[in-house]
């Protein structure tokens, strides 16, 4: 062999093997380029979390307390729905404990977990209307340290809060506050105190030291005021296109029919408290915030449009459609369904406006008013955004 073919053959072996490395590190670079980008997108939607705990007294003296979270539920959550985090739209979680009624509670905190971090709100609504209330021992810090254990808290970065309503001494039960609250701290929770009574009396009973040790706030209501409404020009063109909107919900599966009739009920349940409150729910259930993807079959499919291969349906007029027909159909429901919802926002932009300039001069001490104003405050330090 001379040495000019030897020469050629060790030059075409190198470049073969310069090829290899060349290969291999731009498909190292893009799977770590994609692995990066994946991280970062779940980071971001852990980020844009918002969890929010409601731990509530529901001992004898408690009924008002009740009453106001009944009948401002919707409007807190509307506040909330209108919460983003760089132009990124949230997901909205909340939980809902009950303490102090031993009737309710087979343990002896008498602690009772109504609904883990969840984004149904109609449960929320359902399990806040079934409650009672009943004499018992109120051991806030107990109901905390609970509260932090049992619930999956998610991304240190995102927005976790809980706000404790009572009005007993804080110091109570077995469990030392500020060590419960200390733990909230680590975890990156913040602990909001609510004291169903005076001012003065609340800091007396320790509960503006469980808002400072928990890095929340101290706030006190009147548990027993009644909820004031601001009844505007575009309440009945809102509930109006609320009895349209639900029109286009489509059960399926198991949860289907049992879901579609407790959004019925917590309607029902909402306009019991007059015709303001039952446009706040409809407000907030045209929000992005109002989820139905575990038994609707229009949310369903915008997750996964592989669920109409395998979702039963129950309306007899879509069984014996193939997955095309239904497929087409379900794009029908869709395009009407945020038609309907963009009309409701749309009001619901000059609804704001009008009871802004009607309550101007009115001062509520009420558990809406104190949760929203703190909300605001401790999302804009998390890099949070309220739309107005």
């Amino acid at each position: 062999m001379t040495l000019k073919k030897i020469f050629l053959i060790v030059l075409g072996v190198a470049f073969y093997i310069g090829l290899g490395f060349a290969y291999k590190s731009n498909t190292l670079a893009y799977f770590s380029n994609t692995s990066e980008e994946h991280t970062s997108s779940t980071s971001k939607k852990n980020k844009s979390t918002i969890q929010v705990a409601l731990l509530l007294d529901t001992s004898s003296s408690m009924s008002g307390l009740i009453e106001q979270a009944k009948s401002q539920l919707w409007n807190i959550l509307n506040e909330l729905a209108r919460t983003e985090k760089e132009d990124t739209e949230t997901v909205l979680e909340i939980a809902l404990y009950e303490y102090g009624n031993p009737s309710k509670a087979n343990n002896k905190n008498q602690i009772n977990q109504l609904a883990t971090f969840t984004t149904d709100m109609d449960l929320i609504s359902k399990k806040l209307f079934a409650l009672t209330t009943n004499g018992g021992d109120e051991y806030c810090g107990a109901i905390i340290k609970t509260s932090l254990e049992d619930l999956e808290w998610k991304n240190k970065d995102g927005l976790k809060v809980i706000y404790i309503a009572g009005n007993e001494e804080f110091t109570q039960g077995p469990v030392n506050f500020e060590t419960a609250c200390k733990k909230a701290k680590e975890k990156g929770v913040i602990v909001n105190t609510i004291y169903c009574g005076d001012y003065q009396t609340g800091i007396r009973e320790y509960w503006k030291a469980g808002a400072t040790a928990g890095g929340g706030e101290y706030l006190n209501i009147n548990h027993n005021r009644e909820t004031v409404y601001v009844p505007t020009p575009y309440d009945d063109q809102i509930n109006k296109l609320n009895t349209e909107l639900n029109q286009t919900y489509i059960p399926f599966g198991e949860k289907g029919k049992e879901k579609q009739i407790n959004q019925t009920a917590q309607d029902h349940n909402a306009s019991s408290y007059g015709r303001a409150n039952m446009t706040d729910r409809a407000v907030f259930k045209s929000s992005k915030k109002y989820k139905a993807t575990d038994w609707d079959l229009v949310d369903a499919y915008k997750k996964d449009k592989k669920i109409l291969e395998k979702a039963e349906v129950h309306a007899d007029t879509l069984k014996n459609l193939s997955v095309e027909e239904l497929e087409a159909r379900i794009e029908a429901v869709a395009t009407k369904r945020t038609s309907i919802q963009n009309k409701i926002q749309e009001l619901d932009k000059k609804r704001r406006a009008y009871k802004k300039e009607k309550a101007k001069d009115q001062k509520e001490e009420s558990l809406q008013e104190n949760v929203v104003k703190s909300i605001k405050k401790q999302a804009k330090a998390k890099g949070y955004q309220i739309k107005e």
